[in-house]
């Protein structure tokens, strides 16, 4: 059990949160264009090379713009720079004495639960976890085919999409904040001296709060930009308006001279005929000109040090698709331009494995049907019109992983320019479907005795929840022979259980068993139910290494005992169990383009790879799926895929039948 002498030592550290001033008036010349060289349109994952990279001088050039910017508004900004696959290059604080950041929903009413109400402390650089992860959610979700921010983010994590639009489906990519955690077994974790390779953990996952931008040179990305000054670490729960946030207008001042490319910015994209949000600021609405910033050695504040993101200094970042950032063009699956993992050595992280003995004596993956999935899998992406990519035709990017019944890692490979977000996901995908497919995931839950400690925003112990409660909802709801019988479960179907409304986004109704209840105030962004409280001590326990409290970080697992879901679960579309006739075998999760799209080339890479190897392994049987199941009178979704999907075809249902 977590042990919670921590919390007395950092109830020691807590200080107020720092005020920001009033603006000053409207200068002249502000500029009307982003000032970027990003207007290359061509670019579809060839641009990244091993010239392209945040120098030392770029650095200060953002920071020193997005200093400005603050400075003009009378705001005490806190400004964190990364590279593309994470390393954070540069913290800045303007305030000598930091400032203390609530994490806080926006939610009329006070949310009892999750991480809501948590206070980083200021005495020590709380703000400059906000601002990474904001920098590093930037970096993460954006490529050369589409440009994201923390605000697109907050638009496709809530309980409605779009946000204000009251009994709407959540968001396509509900959960996705809680990816990228420190505790993952995939992400990498440095130790802030020196720039290596990536991807990097993030110390809050990826952020749902205005003032986190991606950053370009010649229509790559090549990192972002994060910024924290209202002392709120938040999200916009109304999207029907316009507002203009101090963190979001001082990081745009930011990425003037790296903005995204004009037409890939998120909100020239679409997704169930709804446009993407990327700013609610603009150039002209500065308070000064990016370009009369002046040097960074005369901005007021410094760096300042972060517990294992950096050590104070600025630093280049690495070139990605480079064996510098960890990402690297693959020699085992020729003529589909993908890409593999390599550490620092340049060896691949993940080649294909065989799977471990499984207890019933079906015989597990082998290394030689890992690779053909894999391969499979990529095939169906480079024949995929993306959804979420300009553009328009391009082929979908994303990065697959495949699990044993374990959860361990068999292998992992992505296509060209997919974004960086989505390796870390399609293998929570993956583990989620594996675990909750198994005739033991019932038991494997109740055998988690670690209780989640939520704490009050003094920090002192507030409340403890049991991880088995949820299993008791789940048999509830479902029925008893839940976890236990075998079904199959899709991310679609288990997520379907993990909405705060059930049916999706019918306000009336009740909670699904998997997540908390948004009738009695405790579901948010900040609080989903079992996904977060499986790693939510996990999370509590790297915040406290990070601001100097826990002598070390040993945080290897999300999960205490359980590398069945090390990197922690997911809950929005994109993985499917795979199985030996009628038994379970292993897990495939894809993530980095529309769910539907990430469906589609999961369930597909299994089927056509099960046509490869002769019926050696395949999807579930259809009478064993769990569409199915109709809890409460709702048929829930196994998998859906897009009705005209391919680029080189007019074939439509492609999944039918199947």
């Amino acid at each position: 059990m977590m042990r919670l002498g921590f919390i007395a030592t950092l109830m020691m550290l807590l200080v107020g949160c720092g005020g920001g001033g009033s603006g000053t008036d409207d200068p002249a010349n502000l500029p009307t264009t982003s000032g970027s060289a990003s207007d290359r349109t061509e670019c579809d994952g060839e641009c990244a090379d091993e010239v392209v990279r945040l120098t030392e001088q770029d650095v200060r050039q953002v920071l020193a713009q997005g200093i400005a910017e603050a400075t003009a508004r009378g705001e005490l900004a806190t400004l964190a720079v990364v590279d593309r696959v994470g390393n954070v290059l540069a913290v800045h604080r303007m305030n000598p004495e930091g400032q203390a950041i609530e994490i806080a929903s926006e939610f009329p009413t006070p949310i009892t639960t999750g991480l809501e109400g948590l206070i980083l402390p200021a005495a020590v650089p709380g703000d400059g976890l906000a601002a990474i992860s904001k920098a590093l959610t930037g970096a993460y979700l954006s490529s050369e085919g589409n440009a994201f921010s923390s605000r697109t983010a907050s638009q496709i994590v809530q309980e409605h999409f779009n946000p204000g639009e009251r009994n709407q489906p959540a968001g396509p990519l509900f959960g996705v904040q809680f990816s990228q955690l420190s505790c993952s077994d995939f992400t990498v974790e440095s130790s802030g001296v020196e720039v290596t390779v990536g991807p990097q953990r993030s110390p809050l996952g990826l952020s749902a709060d205005p003032g986190g931008f991606p950053l370009y040179k010649q229509g790559t990305p090549v990192g972002g930009v994060g910024v924290i000054a209202d002392g709120r670490y938040s999200l916009d729960k109304n999207i029907l308006d316009t507002d203009e946030d101090v963190d979001e207008a001082i990081a745009l001042a930011a990425t003037f001279g790296f903005a995204a490319p004009d037409d890939r910015r998120g909100d020239r994209l679409t997704i169930d005929g709804k446009t993407f949000r990327f700013s609610d600021m603009t150039y002209a609405g500065l308070r000064v000109s990016p370009e009369q910033a002046g040097p960074y050695a005369e901005q007021p504040g410094e760096l300042i040090a972060v517990i294992g993101y950096t050590d104070g200094t600025i630093r280049s970042g690495t070139a990605f698709g480079q064996p510098e950032s960890g990402i690297v063009p693959a020699t085992r699956f020729p003529n589909r331009d993908a890409f593999v993992f390599v550490d620092v050595e340049g060896d691949e992280r993940f080649p294909p494995i065989d799977g471990a003995a499984i207890a019933d004596g079906t015989a597990p993956l082998t290394a030689a049907e890992v690779t053909t999935l894999l391969d499979s899998a990529l095939a169906v992406a480079n024949r995929a019109r993306a959804q979420i990519r300009r553009p328009r035709g391009t082929h979908a990017r994303v990065t697959v992983s495949v699990v044993d019944t374990d959860g361990r890692i068999l292998g992992m490979a992505r296509t060209r320019d997919a974004p960086v977000f989505g390796a870390d996901v399609s293998l929570q995908k993956a583990r989620t479907a594996t675990l909750f497919s198994s005739t033991d995931a019932a038991d494997f839950l109740r055998g988690i005795d670690e209780e989640v400690i939520y704490l009050a925003p003094d920090l002192s112990e507030k409340s403890r929840v049991s991880i088995p409660a949820y299993v008791d909802a789940v048999q509830g709801f479902v029925g008893a022979q839940a976890l236990t019988d075998g079904t199959a479960f899709s991310d679609r179907a288990g997520g379907n259980l993990s909405r705060p409304f059930f049916p999706d986004g019918i306000e009336a109704n009740s909670h699904g068993p998997f997540s908390k209840s948004f009738i009695d105030n405790e579901w948010s962004v900040f609080s989903t139910g079992l996904q977060l409280d499986l790693s939510f001590n996990r999370i509590i326990t790297h915040v406290t290494f990070a601001l100097g409290v826990q002598p070390n970080d040993a945080t290897a697992n999300c999960v205490a005992a359980a590398p069945r879901i090390a990197n922690g679960t997911q809950i929005f579309p994109g993985s499917v169990p795979i199985y030996r006739g009628d038994r379970l075998i292993g897990g495939i999760g894809v993530s980095g383009d529309g769910v539907d799209q990430d469906d589609m080339i999961a369930f597909l890479g299994v089927h056509n790879a099960g046509l490869v190897l002769n019926g050696a392994l395949g999807n579930a049987p259809l009478a064993m799926r769990a569409d199915q199941l109709s809890p409460g009178g709702t048929q829930l979704r196994y998998v859906q895929c897009p009705q005209a999907p391919f680029i080189d075809s007019d074939e439509e249902q492609v999944c039918d039948g199947k």
